[in-house]
């Protein structure tokens, strides 16, 4: 059992161990030999696991699941040398899958977020993220968190939804920079939050997004509401978002290959997560990636995510995810495993609840069948996942 409790041994393992699930939660965790002896005892039913190994469930806490239509022209232009600033500045790139998106039916949304959900379900995922921001306006923007929020309730998958505010200027208000972000950080953000449809806000902080002062905006009444923050920080340059998202104690600061020293201390000092996407580096062809090597040093937990999108990372699959953390990053194993559980959960707010095995917390746990917790970040394709239990239920 690799529990991923930090300690001693690598990744937290219990080696010839058991659990014991009562209701929705982690009740028991000890020797397999005396789990037996307490099943037969008391009559429990048991499952032999005998030759899996279990894990937490996993967890990918950064996605826009929620989208209309495709990038794949784009993909084309980009191997043709047009760059992704190119694009969005020619009124391509999340410009145009806002246009998807604001024409998309309700029901076509659902169903293909259902079926990008249902993909990373079947590696192991228990919890994911979803962000909006391909409206841009209020109505378009309620209708994801809308779907975000009913996808946590149809499907065996915790849901954790985020309003991306500030993600991409739209052309209704382009010559009205400050009434958009008057209105994303005002009304737009109330009303989706007395909703209940906003667990957390976003915001892209970049030269072709969204300024400092802009961001500051949104991320202050975001915080008047009580409500948490990440932050699209250094992706493309570094406009010192990582300090902002620090300075307002952000859950997570996301991407990070532009990170100064004083980026990386900040987010330190904060408890900010540092959130790496490695699908969105890949896809871009960047060449500079975070600096792990700093953040490790300064003991900034670090987690990995797909960064599921249209444009920049079209991932559905996590497990691909963790070995690009390993390959293209540097991260170990281990690092990387602990990115998709333990550390996931911090930067959603919830690792009280999961990303470790541990008794008390929710039953959400994945059996593989590997011979060591590695393999998850070394097969290109492959998926040793053979069962899921999500709040207490085997999923089926």
């Amino acid at each position: 059992m690799a529990t991923m409790v930090p300690g001693t041994q690598p990744y937290g393992n219990l080696p010839d161990s058991a659990l014991a699930v009562s209701g929705d939660r982690i009740a028991w965790i000890g020797a397999a030999s005396e789990g037996r002896a307490r099943a037969a005892a008391q009559g429990i039913p048991a499952e032999d696991a005998t030759g899996l190994w279990i894990t937490p469930g996993l967890i990918d806490c950064h996605t826009h699941l929620v989208y209309g239509g495709n990038r794949v022209e784009e993909f084309e232009k980009r191997l043709c040398g047009v760059s992704y600033e190119e694009i969005a500045r020619a009124g391509g790139g999340i410009q145009s899958t806002v246009n998807a998106t604001r024409s998309a039916t309700l029901q076509s949304l659902r169903e293909s977020a259902a079926l990008r959900a249902r993909r990373l379900m079947s590696e192991g995922i228990t919890t994911i993220e979803i962000k909006s921001g391909y409206g841009l306006e209020l109505e378009t923007e309620r209708r994801l968190l809308q779907v975000a929020r009913d996808l946590g309730r149809e499907l065996p998958l915790s849901v954790a939804t985020t309003y991306l505010g500030l993600h991409a200027l739209p052309k209704e208000f382009q010559h009205d920079r400050q009434g958009f972000v008057d209105r994303v950080s005002g009304a737009w953000l109330q009303n989706l939050a007395a909703a209940g449809l906003v667990d957390a806000v976003d915001a892209f902080c970049e030269n072709i997004a969204f300024s400092l002062e802009e961001t500051e905006q949104f991320l202050r009444a975001a915080q008047k509401l009580g409500l948490r923050a990440h932050v699209h920080a250094g992706q493309l340059s570094d406009m010192r978002a990582a300090e902002l998202a620090a300075k307002y104690h952000a859950l997570s600061a996301d991407h990070l290959e532009f990170l100064s020293e004083e980026g990386v201390r900040a987010l330190k000092v904060a408890g900010t997560v540092a959130v790496l996407s490695p699908g969105a580096y890949f896809t871009l062809r960047q060449t500079t990636p975070p600096p792990v090597q700093a953040l490790r040093q300064a003991g900034v937990p670090m987690a990995v995510a797909t960064d599921c999108n249209p444009g920049s990372s079209p991932c559905t699959s996590l497990l691909l995810a963790l070995n690009m953390a390993c390959t293209l990053f540097g991260l170990t194993p281990e690092e990387a495993l602990a990115g998709a559980t333990r550390h996931a959960a911090r930067a959603l707010g919830l690792q009280q609840e999961i990303g470790t095995l541990e008794t008390g917390k929710s039953a959400d746990f994945a059996l593989w069948r590997i011979d060591r917790p590695a393999e998850l970040c070394y097969g290109l394709g492959a998926n040793p996942c053979v069962s899921v239990v999500h709040r207490g239920r085997i999923r089926s």
